[in-house]
């Protein structure tokens, strides 16, 4: 990831934290993990997203998994996972499918 982003993260989350607001709680009414794909996107990406399709939350060999499409107010859309332990999800952009 490149420095300017990691350091755009980092102010990100201690900005958070400095107003006394833990990360991990839900700042919408979406699950906590939700808030923090579109954080993330935002920093990443610089997606504003819209809404979100295809949201799942299962549970591999013991450990959480998250997993979400993002649809941005541009019209671009990405897509999110992330298997505990980690804390970033790792984020595809998708592209034009053709069946």
């Amino acid at each position: 990831m490149p420095r300017s982003r990691r350091a755009a993260r980092a102010v990100f989350f201690l900005a958070i934290l400095s107003a006394g607001v833990s990360p991990a709680l839900a700042q919408s009414a979406d699950p906590a993990w939700l808030d923090q794909l579109a954080a993330q996107l935002a920093v990443d990406e610089g997606c504003a997203v819209e809404y979100y399709l295809n949201i799942k939350e299962d549970e591999l060999a013991g450990r959480k998994t998250f997993e979400a499409r993002a649809q941005c107010r541009d019209g671009r859309q990405f897509d999110g996972a992330r298997t505990e332990p980690a804390t970033e999800f790792t984020i595809t952009a998708c592209g034009v499918q053709v069946c």
